[in-house]
């Protein structure tokens, strides 16, 4: 009996382990804000730059979803209670669109200097999300027509943009992904609220506009 209730407590130690903030962060993108989440795919224990998935190119290594998939995002409490009970370290991935924010994405050093080139005009941002190679703007949900119609008005769009609309996924703080940690560039403001995010034809103007007044060209990854 001794063994068996050791063996459980191990059990019970191993699944606690973890970042408890991981929980708590899931819990109110869900739960407050209403955003549906899941978990992350986890970076392969053998290799941090190397994704738990089968991929073995995966490009985006323990930041994306695989089991359970996309379409099982859920602001669910119970649900995402559980599954971070279970795997205490999972990144915490969003599905864009709907409901929920979308993002438009540009390589880091880009990122960062049109983040500088757009607070310099006074231009109004919402959360950004810093991943060491990708900056994620947040923008107002939008449909796919809405966007091939607002990029095709444009006479030149850098191919390093990234879009993540319905359908689509981002990882969000605090996690860690094979990559690197995943930040809050930009935080949202403290309170229970949903965070205000600008429209995505306001967020691609002044990024188009920045990175072609610049000269700031981003590779394309």
């Amino acid at each position: 009996m001794r063994e068996i209730l050791g063996r459980r407590r191990r059990l019970l130690s191993r699944r606690n382990d973890g970042r408890p903030e991981l929980i708590s962060a899931a819990l109110t993108f869900a739960t407050e804000w209403q955003w549906p989440v899941l978990p992350g795919v986890a970076p392969d224990p053998q290799g941090r730059a190397r994704c738990g998935c089968p991929d073995p190119e995966c490009t985006v290594p323990g930041a994306h979803p695989f089991d359970p998939g996309l379409l099982a995002a859920t602001t669910d409490e119970r649900m995402v209670r559980w599954w971070w009970t279970n795997r205490p370290s999972a990144p915490i991935v969003l599905a864009t669109g709907g409901q929920a924010p979308c993002a438009v994405s540009l390589p880091a050093l880009a990122a960062s200097r049109a983040l500088a080139a757009l607070d310099r005009k006074g231009m109004r941002l919402g959360p950004v999300v810093a991943a060491p190679h990708r900056w994620a703007i947040l923008v107002a949900p939008y449909s796919m027509e809405q966007l091939g119609e607002l990029l095709y008005a444009k006479d030149f769009v850098p191919g390093s943009l990234r879009f993540h609309g319905e359908g689509g996924y981002l990882a969000l703080p605090p996690s860690e992904t094979g990559h690197g940690g995943i930040r809050w560039e930009r935080a949202p403001l403290p309170g229970s609220a949903s965070p205000w995010v600008p429209d995505v034809e306001a967020v691609v103007d002044a990024v188009v506009d920045v990175l072609t007044r610049t000269g700031v060209s981003a590779p394309e990854f």
